[in-house]
């Protein structure tokens, strides 16, 4: 996170120092503090592991897209067809997640997923409880979303 604050503060140095103030000249700016803070990862021990993030970062975005777009064709498909395939129904989801910004994270990307709700998490963080609409397969639906979870996890840590 603070390797993020870091390539923000560039990139607004950036802009400043250049002296046109817009979004395009912003995302210049913040690619190449990036770049920067990619170089200098190695002197810098809490800048290690900063380059890695964006490109997990886009690779979640295209896993997410992709599952995103299954769901919703599976919710539609269920809702136009005159027969409901839906066999409803709760998991308890044990997390790896630890922190509380993890743990939402990973909530809020289950809850966005059509066909899945996050309900609650366990006293002790440990369970998130999940109503799903389609539960004919649990240890695959459980998979799906540990799965999820581990590449939200990868942009985190």
């Amino acid at each position: 996170m603070i390797a993020f604050m870091w390539n923000l503060l560039l990139a607004l140095i950036w802009v400043v120092l250049t002296g046109a103030f817009n979004g395009y000249n912003f995302l210049l700016g913040f690619l190449l503090g990036y770049v920067a803070l990619s170089i200098l990862q190695r002197h810098i021990p809490i800048l290690n592991g900063y380059s890695r993030r964006l490109p997990n970062l886009i690779r979640f975005a295209g896993f997410f897209f992709v599952e995103l777009v299954k769901a919703n064709m599976k919710v539609a498909y269920d809702v136009m067809t005159p027969i409901w395939y839906m066999k409803p129904g709760v998991i308890a989801l044990p997390l790896e997640a630890k922190t509380d910004l993890e743990i939402t994270l990973v909530a809020n990307l289950i809850s966005l997923t059509p066909g899945t709700l996050s309900l609650d998490v366990s006293d002790d963080r440990r369970v998130l409880f999940i109503h799903a609409m389609f539960m004919e397969d649990e240890q695959a639906l459980r998979q799906e979303l540990k799965e999820m979870e581990r590449r939200a996890l990868e942009i985190l840590r």
